[in-house]
């Protein structure tokens, strides 16, 4: 029976190193329960360092291989830079965020100062043909283009037409059609065109009293300036019809016309550029009106032409040097002796 017994518990040793083996089952638990936290939490430095003394070194490399499964988590943003380094350190949140602020102050930027940019562009750059200066008159040839009754829709074409020749005019602009266009008024003063004073609403100034004179004037005036920022200097009564009276209470220059092409009678843009080219002399004031458009039609005959004979087209106020006449009908004769 001792045998037996002896046998026994011989035979019970071989089981002896499963008992032995549990010393080694805490640290396996500790380690899983570490991995198992880094896991959920996504931060695997921190979980080593809650660990034993000593155990950090073989932790951080469990974590390092747990941290992709984490990487969606702390990073929230919808465009996260593509390797953003290593996570377990704490960097990919860091590295995430900034590029974040980045775009906000790249897209904050343009829009502060673009609006800036497009509201002050209208504010600057009249474009002006008068860098070539104004000629003095009474030595080269010169002629004023003047065109009654306007802005209306061919103005514009008239415009273009003008600055092909780097031709300058006189508008004699009535003031309800001001207020109708004053982006096309606007153009006619960058361009360095001059603005003439037609009256509010075209009526015959010798059938009004002095009151209603004034005002026909003074409401254009203020039309003018709400569109281009200027004061017509000169006055042109409509039909032409003024007398001592009349010129009294307009107060300024009355400028009329020494060629009138009757364009507003022929509605034909051969017949109103051959009157027109055909007529002038040195000096003149041509009349049109670029209501019409078979006038606004006529004008690039009439350009080509002149300029062809060496003409300068010129504003009314620069016809007369500066200083137009109390009344005036055309410009000084060219004194041929000069040049």
């Amino acid at each position: 029976m001792g045998v037996t017994g002896e046998s026994t518990k011989n035979a019970a040793r071989p089981y002896r190193p499963v008992r032995a083996g549990t010393r080694w089952n805490p640290a396996r638990v500790l380690a899983v329960t570490v991995l198992t936290a880094a896991c959920a939490t996504g931060q695997g430095a921190g979980s080593a360092g809650s660990g034993p003394p000593g155990g950090t070194g073989s932790l951080a490399a469990p974590v390092a291989h747990a941290a992709p499964a984490a990487r969606p988590s702390p990073s929230p943003s919808p465009s996260p830079p593509p390797g953003t380094g290593s996570p377990a350190s704490g960097a990919p949140s860091r590295q995430a965020s900034a590029p974040s602020a980045q775009p906000t102050a790249s897209a904050q930027a343009p829009a502060s100062a673009q609006p800036t940019a497009s509201a002050q562009a209208p504010t600057v750059r009249p474009r002006t043909p008068a860098a070539q200066g104004s000629p003095d008159c009474r030595r080269v040839m010169c002629v004023a283009l003047t065109f009654d009754d306007g802005p209306g829709r061919h103005t514009g074409t008239l415009l273009r037409h003008l600055a092909e020749y780097r031709a300058r005019a006189t508008f004699y602009v009535v003031g309800r059609n001001v207020a109708e266009h004053p982006g096309a008024v606007r153009r006619m003063v960058e361009a360095g065109h001059e603005i003439g004073n037609h009256t509010w609403s075209h009526p015959d100034l010798t059938r009004l009293p002095a009151a209603a004179i004034r005002t026909q004037l003074a409401r254009t005036d203020r039309a003018v300036e709400k569109a281009a920022g200027v004061t017509p200097a000169t006055v042109r009564p409509p039909y032409g019809a003024h007398d001592a009276a009349v010129r009294r209470r307009i107060g300024r220059p009355v400028v009329l016309w020494s060629v009138d092409t009757e364009d507003w009678r022929h509605r034909d843009r051969s017949a109103v550029a051959r009157r027109a080219v055909r007529a002038v002399d040195p000096g003149d004031v041509i009349l049109f009106h670029d209501i019409h458009p078979t006038t606004v039609k006529a004008i690039p005959q009439v350009l080509k032409r002149l300029s062809a004979r060496g003409y300068r087209f010129v504003t009314v106020t620069e016809l007369f040097g500066g200083k137009p006449p109390r009344l005036a009908y055309r410009g000084p004769r060219r004194d041929r002796r000069a040049g």
